[in-house]
């Protein structure tokens, strides 16, 4: 596809998950989303009602997180956020999956939580991505991730939660697209401030960008289409 700023834009999860985020920094993140027509804002829990009313009617979603940032929770609690948030006007579903069971080899616990919050998210026609926090796992367990997170369902994997040691990396976003093959969703998100490093996330087969720096990017990319670049 082009990387036409309008097209960059809608692979952009619009992000605020700052536990500081106060009322009048969601009203801006929505005015934001508006202007730049992201693909959603991802918000946490409580601010779901908020985003909803505020991009009702219009092209941007509204996403939250789910088991956020540990994903050490019951997955009844997960369960239970998943369905709260729906029908609070959520339209996408990030959960970060069991990581302790993970690296435990507890691959059915895994599965099976993920399944079951995805079932929840189809019922009523919302997707839901699964947070890997790569920092936190090798590439083997990442490997198991991505493919457990495929045979329960799941739209999207997705890098990172932004509160782990480290983001997105390519070698990450590659690893995880050689895992899912070529039609699932792959999430890159944590660390990635600037058009350059959006644009090396999609070569390495990024299909959606978690970022704060949204504007920024989609402006750099207006930019840089007006001076002719490489991201026109």
């Amino acid at each position: 596809m082009s990387y036409s700023a309008p097209n960059i834009a809608r692979l952009i999860d619009h992000t605020l998950l700052r536990p500081e985020a106060t009322h009048a920094d969601i009203l801006q993140l929505c005015r934001e989303a508006l202007e730049y027509h992201f693909a959603s804002v991802c918000v946490n829990a409580y601010w779901v009602p908020l985003a909803a009313s505020q991009l009702a009617g219009s092209d941007v979603k509204v996403c939250t997180v789910v088991g956020f940032p540990l994903g050490a929770t019951s997955t009844e609690a997960k369960v239970a956020e998943t369905e709260a948030a729906l029908r609070a006007g959520a339209q996408e579903i990030d959960m970060v999956l069991n990581i302790g069971a993970l690296r435990g080899d507890d691959d059915r616990a895994v599965e099976e939580e993920i399944a079951l919050v995805a079932a929840a998210c189809h019922r009523v026609g919302a997707i839901v991505k699964v947070i890997l926090e790569t920092s936190l796992l090798n590439d083997d367990q990442k490997t198991v991730a991505c493919k457990l997170a495929q045979l329960a369902g799941a739209d999207f994997v997705k890098t990172s939660t932004g509160f782990g040691s480290s983001g997105a990396t390519v070698a990450d976003v590659e690893l995880m697209r050689r895992a899912v093959g070529p039609d699932m969703g792959v999430k890159a998100s944590g660390g990635i401030r600037t058009l350059d490093d959006l644009l090396k996330m999609l070569a390495a087969g990024a299909t959606r960008i978690g970022a704060s720096a949204g504007v920024k990017i989609v402006e750099a990319a207006r930019a840089n289409s007006q001076a002719g670049g490489a991201g026109a």
